[in-house]
């Protein structure tokens, strides 16, 4: 039974949960959202894998910027 708050089934493909993985690395927030999208891509809406590695770019680019950003 798939407990759509916790444990929704498109989080834990594997043997253990994305946010698990991000927590263990100490990821910040852009570099966590990035490995989410990818690690899920596709998974809750077959339709929308695309638009989900979309949105990995979308936050390894805003890392990115923001690590440019510091060091000028």
């Amino acid at each position: 039974m798939s407990d759509n708050v916790n444990h929704p089934s498109h989080y834990t493909d594997g043997k253990i949960e994305v946010i698990e993985f991000i927590e263990d690395k100490n990821l910040n927030y852009h570099k966590g959202n990035a490995i989410k999208y990818i690690c899920r891509a596709g998974k809750k809406d077959p339709q929308k894998e695309i638009e989900d590695l979309q949105k990995a770019i979308w936050y390894i680019n805003r890392e990115i910027r923001n690590l440019k950003r510091r060091t000028k």
